[in-house]
């Protein structure tokens, strides 16, 4: 599953002119998230607005639904079940997005407990996730809440240690063709593979990115594997 992620450009993004994501990042000047959680307002670029940043809450509230606060709100879509699933099959066919990102977390068991690492792409650039949207509408008040969920797929090489599933990462050149829901479902195989594990790298990061409350640049900086403490 995906639970934690980080999006914040860098100068290296900055100087990325072809990677839409970090130019509308630049654009809209996001304030930087070292801790993206559930139910939090988050950055996403959907297919009908491919040239806006917007701000969706991350847990996905199916349209269909009565009431907004009805049943869960899934935060993972499972790649391999994207079709038989209620929430998500219709959002196949009609809005995917995507979920700007530098690095996502996942917790390893080890002898000193529960150690996260973060994972990223070597070249330490902004990615895209591969991500599903909805708008809910409160037929009394009139109430519009939009929300998203992130794909994952199978781990990679690099990942399975730590988890056996991962975020569906795009490569810059899927991501026009993602949001393009045009491309029909036949299409979904090409997209929905795990991202190649020899073009990402991963490190232990503090126990501080446990508490959703800290959301600082100092989450992301490496600290020795044995301790993950400070």
């Amino acid at each position: 599953m995906c639970g934690r992620y980080s999006v914040a450009i860098t100068v290296k993004d900055k100087h990325n002119k072809a990677s839409r994501i970090a130019r509308l990042l630049e654009k809209y000047q996001l304030e930087a998230q070292y801790n993206a959680a559930p139910s939090q307002m988050l950055p996403v670029v959907t297919g009908d607005k491919p040239d806006r940043l917007q701000l969706f809450s991350w847990g996905l509230v199916p349209h269909w639904i009565k009431e907004s606060k009805q049943g869960n709100k899934p935060i993972n879509a499972r790649a391999e079940s994207l079709l038989e699933k209620p929430s998500f099959r219709e959002l196949v066919s009609r809005k995917h997005c995507l979920v700007p990102a530098d690095g996502f977390y996942e917790w390893r068991k080890t002898a000193f407990g529960k150690v996260p690492y973060r994972f990223l792409l070597k070249s330490e650039q902004l990615f895209s996730f591969a991500g599903l949207w909805d708008e809910w509408v409160d037929t009394v008040t009139g109430e519009v809440q939009r929300t998203f969920t992130i794909i994952t797929t199978e781990a990679n090489e690099l990942v399975k240690p730590t988890h056996d599933r991962m975020p569906l990462i795009l490569s810059p050149e899927k991501e026009e063709a993602w949001l393009d829901v045009t491309n029909g479902n036949n299409m979904l195989q090409q997209f929905l593979q795990p991202f190649p594990a020899e073009e990402m790298k991963s490190y232990a990061v503090s126990t501080f990115v446990n508490s959703v409350a800290n959301n600082s640049a100092s989450l992301i900086k490496q600290v020795p594997e044995q301790g993950s403490l400070f």
